[in-house]
């Protein structure tokens, strides 16, 4: 087998362990990626920045950071973390004709090279973030490797993308609504979304819409989930607020074999939209694999002993949150390149949203945070009350065809009510803060991945890494890279 065969098949720990053995030198692995790379992403567009000379550069270099995962390929979003002179475009053809670049590393990417990962390139963002398919009008749609036709999730759709046809092993993602989560499910990987504000989104961001966008991985398997969050985690100067930290460290959690967690089944989400049963059969097998395991179910859920309804719009408090983030980012891309931008410098959804974050004054912003947070204290009163963890769908659909969220007609904010489904099940837990996995424990009768997710208190990354761990184990998800053809 060469080393390119038997590096796609590999996570980042064990690629970590071919170099650590002197089986491979960072700079072959490097060499690998690229070559999967060239080969894969005419097909897939996954990558749209390379950076291939830094990565050689420093996989050659004797100061090569001795983290973790040294010598391992990366890629990042081009949205979020970033170094210093390489693009920042976030989907966007404004920030493309300016070719906009950092100007300071993030502290995310400074984690991220301490951990020994080596960028080999930048991915594909739908426009902002917003929509769950990457699809950006700048760089094209990128593919689901496991079918060609489908969309691989979105805004991390492209580090998804990369992951899942073995271009790299794990890859830079973050979640605003399910932007890990989402593409995780469509690809068959793991993704956590992290208690907010776990990982620092400095220097350039404190508190991104309210504290609604947390930053991380797509990975190959629990085990590189765990070691990079015990490599990334943790403050950094002027972080306007904390998570908890925990007890020991997240990797202590993948050997931990205890039992008697109780769970709740949930695939009823807060907003009306229909759900595959394909995807409610996913949660409910494995609440099955968790009772086999030595947990127990237990009846209710959070959303169920609130009881969502009239007084709680869940939906249209959700927009106004994010509609005020896309019209204070445009502002701010506006100082970036020099001039107010108008609605011809934007895709017709996200100049939507920023018109109705105009709309929507100060107050009724303030009223519908003030409103999630209250959710939050009645969601963190059930895990209060000797709840463990909650197992629902990550989605409510199997991964869309690429087409399904056009915005050009004349409602744009038809792909906005499009992409509901997709993220029925997650957006709630970026209102509330708590932790929440997607697991690859499910694949359709079409033959693409299902998610689940799991979501536990406020701080508990570690009951979420253990039992995904003891998942892993029972259910032997790891499965091949898709055919790229």
């Amino acid at each position: 087998m060469s080393i390119n065969q038997a590096w796609q098949e590999m996570d980042a720990t064990g690629q970590a362990e071919l170099v650590a053995s002197g089986e491979a030198s960072p700079s072959e692995l490097v060499e690998a990626a690229i070559g999967a790379v060239e080969a894969l992403n005419p097909e897939i567009n996954a990558v749209i920045h390379r950076t291939y000379e830094s990565a050689r550069a420093q996989a050659a270099s004797p100061q090569l950071p001795d983290g973790p995962f040294k010598g391992v390929p990366f890629v990042l979003k081009d949205l979020g973390a970033g170094f210093a002179g390489e693009p920042m475009h976030l989907g966007m053809q404004v920030l493309k004709d300016a070719d906009f670049r950092l100007p300071l590393d993030t502290y995310l990417a400074e984690r991220f090279r301490a951990a020994g990962l080596i960028s080999i390139g930048k991915t594909n963002v739908p426009e902002m973030g917003i929509l769950p398919t990457t699809e950006p009008r700048a760089y094209g749609a990128t593919k689901n490797p496991w079918d060609h036709t489908r969309t691989p999730g979105g805004s991390s759709g492209g580090s998804a993308a990369a992951v899942a046809c073995g271009m790299v092993a794990i890859a830079h993602a973050n979640d605003g609504g399910g932007s890990i989560r989402i593409p995780a499910s469509n690809n068959g990987l793991v993704g956590l979304k992290t208690t907010r504000a776990r990982t620092s989104e400095g220097p350039f961001i404190g508190d991104n819409m309210a504290g609604m966008t947390t930053e991380l991985v797509l990975s190959k398997s629990v085990r590189d989930t765990a070691t990079i969050l015990d490599a990334v985690h943790g403050p950094a100067p002027g972080d306007p607020y904390v998570a908890p930290a925990p007890t020991r460290p997240y990797a202590a959690e993948l050997d931990d074999e205890s039992s008697g967690l109780g769970f709740a089944l949930w695939s009823d989400p807060a907003i009306e939209v229909t759900v595959d049963p394909q995807c409610v059969a996913a949660a409910e097998a494995t609440a099955a694999l968790l009772e086999g395991l030595g947990h127990h179910r237990v009846e209710g859920s959070p959303l169920g002993a609130i009881g969502l309804g009239d007084e709680i719009d869940l939906r249209d408090s959700f927009l106004t949150r994010w509609a005020a983030g896309q019209a204070a980012a445009l502002g701010q891309f506006g100082v970036l390149v020099g001039r107010e931008l108008t609605a011809d410098d934007v895709e017709p959804l996200t100049w939507a949203l920023a018109e109705i974050g105009r709309a929507r004054d100060s107050g009724r912003l303030l009223a519908d945070i003030a409103l999630h947070h209250g959710l939050t204290r009645m969601v963190a009163a059930w895990f209060g009350a000797g709840n463990d963890l909650l197992i629902t769908p990550t989605m409510a659909e199997i991964a869309p065809k690429l087409g399904s969220f056009d915005d050009s007609g004349g409602d744009p904010m038809a792909a906005f009510e499009r992409a509901l489904p997709c993220g029925a099940f997650t957006a709630l837990w970026n209102v509330t803060g708590n932790p929440a996995i997607s697991l690859p424990l499910a694949v359709s009768e079409e033959g693409v991945p299902i998610g689940v997710q799991i979501i536990a208190a406020y701080g508990r990354e570690d009951l979420l890494l253990r039992v995904a761990a003891q998942l892993e184990r029972s259910a032997g998800w790891r499965l091949p890279p898709p055919s790229s053809g």
